[in-house]
């Protein structure tokens, strides 16, 4: 991943996961209007956490702790990920839909396993 110094903004893992918000907000939109307390509103959070979290592991000093926040992006991952099989149970989305935001959240796992490896040397 490079020099210790690049700014968050500098690294894939950190765009791949803004790309994957954009899609998030762009699928959620198509949630009912009820829904929008509800998983809408709790699937963007998730996906604004994924950036978030990555950008704030940067920010700390200890690598240690740049480690956990990438793990909670991670996880973050995980959680919409299952929020789109959900959204996929209530026909709010199609198969298609789905299979396009699970390869942009298969990009940032991938990413975000790369950079922990990184850090761990």
């Amino acid at each position: 991943m490079g020099n210790e110094n690049r700014q968050y903004y500098d690294l894939d893992v950190w765009k791949e996961a803004r790309k994957l918000v954009s899609v998030i907000y762009d699928l959620s939109r198509l949630f009912p209007d009820e829904e929008k307390y509800a998983l809408t509103s709790q699937i963007r959070r998730a996906a604004i956490s994924v950036p978030s979290n990555i950008a704030e592991g940067i920010g700390r000093q200890h690598t240690t702790e740049r480690i956990q926040y990438m793990y909670i992006s991670r996880g973050s991952l995980y959680e919409i990920e299952t929020q789109l099989f959900l959204a996929l149970d209530q026909n709010y989305i199609v198969q298609q839909d789905l299979d396009t935001s699970i390869t942009q959240i298969t990009s940032c796992k991938k990413l975000i396993q790369g950079y922990i490896n990184y850090l761990k040397k």
